[in-house]
């Protein structure tokens, strides 16, 4: 709680600076009776009873153990993120107006262009955007772009919903069509992917892995998409591409996703990191900022703004999207989170995250009378598991009886899902954790069990 006070003297000398000589001269220009007449809102508390107060009322909060996942990850951030990414040098000068006086924050830029790029095997990646549904939706507008007269885009129904409906909203008065190619027990449908791929569509889009969890080498749909002429998206989590096939090895056109599992807190949602990378030939139909590295008339290195497609900086006409800013200091977390991480760091934080989904996924199974998997495919650090219960209910219960919510009910955006639960974990979960949530389920389950046969005999 800090506290920095301005003496009288200091007051004094502004004062002076501006030419007046006390605070009411300062406000000559406001009418008296426009002037507050107070800027507390009310009489206040000595700092000590402050500091109880909150303390008393931190004191409320209690700890849940989670295995909620759902494109949103608690995974470890090292104590040097913080130190580093908050340092005021970088805080205080987060957009680079004025290139010439930010080379420290464009080459903060520039350093995580490449790491996205190289993470995503493709020639570039963009300076972030806000999240990853408005990523997703900035894909989809570039195909468009590049299609001319296109305007289809293929869904797969896999893809995150919560950024598929920011896609139908911010699409909903544009010249695209959305057409969306359902599951097949929560696993994509390719042969009804590339059957949805005609002449008329601008682009494809997937999620790997998928919303419930499942992984897929989407290579062949890229090459349909590729010989009709449309372009292909892919939506990745960044980690698992650590050790999972990358968009360019798949043949992607464009990869995007939402970086806040590098390096950023779950922190209620935000504020969050859009990725997104895509091949040289469309590097002109990028959102927002590309920064690049030149050197000056002396030799030195330099970064500057090589790319500034939207409204501010060319005609409105020729801009690429309203994009008006970037993520530079999410993005600038993760930069310094995959830097602290490395490829062996990152690739261990991934296999662990898996490893853990795999053991509890199987503890399930195994211990709870009537539960499997939703499918056979291969799965990352999320997986689905039918239940022999309503998930959602399950889900409320734990929460409130065991303080653990062990997943996300998928019958909240898909119908016919309502007994699946969608199970994550990361490196941070433990095998005692997923005993403690597994007891959770067990004992709610037979609750629930009992509450229906008490219904049943009325």
């Amino acid at each position: 709680m800090p506290y920095i006070p301005h003496t009288e003297a200091e007051r004094d000398a502004m004062l002076k600076t501006v030419g007046v000589a006390t605070l009411d001269d300062l406000f000559a220009d406001i009418a008296p009776d426009l002037r507050p007449q107070s800027f507390l809102a009310s009489a206040g508390l000595p700092e000590q009873e402050v500091r109880t107060l909150c303390e008393e009322l931190a004191a409320r909060n209690t700890s849940v153990l989670s295995f909620l996942g759902a494109g949103f990850y608690d995974h470890y951030i090292p104590a040097a993120v913080d130190a580093l990414a908050g340092q005021s040098a970088f805080v205080t000068a987060y957009t680079p107006y004025q290139a010439e006086c930010s080379q420290g924050t464009l080459q903060g830029i520039y350093e995580f262009q490449t790491a996205i790029a190289r993470l995503m095997e493709l020639d570039c990646a963009s300076a972030s955007l806000y999240d990853g549904g408005t990523a997703l939706f900035e894909a989809c507008t570039m195909c468009v772009r590049q299609g001319k007269k296109k305007h289809k885009i293929v869904l797969d129904e896999g893809i995150n919903p919560i950024w598929r409906r920011m896609l139908e909203t911010y699409a909903r008065n544009l010249p695209m069509e959305l057409v969306l190619v359902p599951l097949k027990d929560g696993a994509p449908d390719k042969e009804a992917l590339k059957a949805a791929i005609d002449e008329e569509t601008a682009g494809v889009a997937v999620q790997n892995p998928n919303f419930f969890g499942v992984v897929e080498d989407y290579s062949d749909v890229f090459a349909a998409a590729k010989a009709k002429k449309a372009l292909s998206v892919i939506s990745v989590n960044p980690v698992l591409l650590s050790v999972l096939k990358t968009p360019g090895a798949m043949g992607a056109d464009i990869a995007v996703g939402e970086g806040q599992s590098l390096g950023q807190p779950l922190n209620f949602g935000g504020p969050y990191l859009g990725l997104m990378a895509c091949t040289k030939s469309l590097v002109r139909q990028m959102p927002g900022r590309l920064v690049g590295r030149t050197h000056d008339t002396e030799g030195r290195t330099g970064y500057v703004l090589t790319l500034q497609a939207r409204e501010q900086h060319i005609r409105r006409s020729k801009a690429t999207s309203n994009i008006c800013s970037n993520q530079n200091l999410c993005a600038l977390r993760a930069l310094v989170y995959l830097s602290l991480m490395g490829p062996q760091g990152l690739k261990d934080v991934a296999e662990n995250s898996i490893a853990m989904a795999h053991y509890t996924a199987g503890q399930i199974v195994s211990r709870i009378a009537g539960a499997s998997l939703l499918n056979a495919a291969p799965y990352g650090n999320e997986v689905a598991i039918r239940l022999p219960v309503h998930a959602d209910t399950l889900v409320q219960r734990c929460l409130a009886r065991h303080k653990c919510v062990p997943g996300y009910p998928a019958g909240r955006d898909f119908a016919g899902m309502d007994n699946v639960l969608i199970v994550a974990c990361t490196e941070k979960n433990t095998v005692g954790q997923a005993g403690i949530m597994l007891d959770a389920m067990l004992d709610v389950i037979a609750w629930m069990k009992q509450d229906d046969l008490c219904a049943a005999r009325g």
